[in-house]
């Protein structure tokens, strides 16, 4: 259930910000919203996978933590990722 390696390349590539950047906050926050969405995905279809409905909410939960810390360390990045990704704050 995780992205596939393709799909987790190009993620990388629309959000990072410098030529190198694999482990930004931004890139991880687009990668942690990507797993999120397949995720949902899944779940609509097999809603008594409880397994996998916790790995969701642990995704979740990472997320706004990293959402938290960039929200306080660099707020206009914050501003336009959450643009970016379309996610309500």
């Amino acid at each position: 259930m995780t992205l596939s390696k393709e799909k987790k390349d190009e993620i990388i590539k629309s959000f990072k910000t410098h030529n190198s950047d694999t482990g930004s906050a931004e890139v991880q926050i687009a990668i942690l919203t990507g797993e999120i969405d397949e995720l949902s995905e899944h779940l609509k279809k097999h809603k008594k996978d409880y397994s996998s409905r916790r790995g969701l909410l642990k995704k979740v939960g990472q997320r706004r933590r990293f959402f938290r810390y960039l929200e306080k360390e660099n707020p206009e990045s914050y501003q336009k990722l959450i643009r970016k990704l379309k996610i309500k704050k």
